[in-house]
């Protein structure tokens, strides 16, 4: 059993690791910006805490006496840069005081490349919204991958869809390197539960280190 800190544990992505790590038997404390508003998995297992996963001193004493670490969090009341690229810092500035060696980041799937070199979002006519949300998910990875850290950082990245919110937990996924993984109308849509499922994997037994790899159906 490890103590694992979910941050962004209110999100669709939150929840369902919340639930996931709990079902394996691992205690984990779900941290939120309100908790008022928390409308994740409690009861035994679950401890909900208030916290700021921008900020160093919030991150190390919620963190403090745990394992590991997942950020599934997301603002978009803020510039995408700005909230992404403050919590990269702030995860392992706070993490590393808490001494939590393992740090499980949610990517998103437009960072993917499509060619090498060429990412989803680098395609003509992406739309400016959305190139603007993927940037600063890679503004935060170039935090991660020029952090000089201790920490045994990764980035999973589902595919460049939507991911199914009601779909039940298969248990199944495929993981890659940093290309969007080929894949058809067969093979469905991600759902929120299987990138749980390979959130806590990596937790408990990490596979890939310091680097971002892609998941899917």
């Amino acid at each position: 059993m490890s103590k694992i800190a979910v941050f962004g544990a209110g999100g669709r992505a939150g929840r369902r690791a919340v639930a996931e790590a709990v079902s394996r038997g691992h205690q984990v404390t779900a941290v939120v910006r309100d908790p008022a508003r928390y409308e994740g998995p409690t009861g035994d297992g679950v401890t909900l805490v208030a916290g700021d996963v921008t900020r160093a001193d919030s991150v190390a004493a919620v963190a403090a006496g745990h394992d590991a670490a997942i950020s599934a969090a997301a603002r978009l009341d803020v510039p995408a840069e700005q909230f992404y690229v403050g919590a990269a810092h702030a995860l392992l500035d706070g993490l590393a005081r808490a001494g939590v060696g393992r740090l499980v980041v949610v990517g998103i799937g437009t960072l993917l490349e499509t060619a090498p070199g060429v990412r989803v979002l680098d395609a003509p006519g992406f739309p400016d919204e959305a190139r603007n949300f993927s940037l600063g998910h890679a503004a935060e990875l170039d935090v991660l991958r020029a952090a000089d850290t201790g920490i045994d950082w990764l980035m999973v990245t589902p595919p460049p869809t939507l991911l199914d919110d009601e779909a039940p937990r298969t248990g199944r996924y495929r993981a890659g390197g940093e290309q969007v993984l080929p894949g058809g109308e067969e093979t469905g849509l991600l759902s929120y539960a299987d990138l749980a499922v390979a959130l806590v994997d990596e937790i408990e037994n990490p596979k890939h280190h310091r680097t971002q790899v892609a998941v899917a159906p």
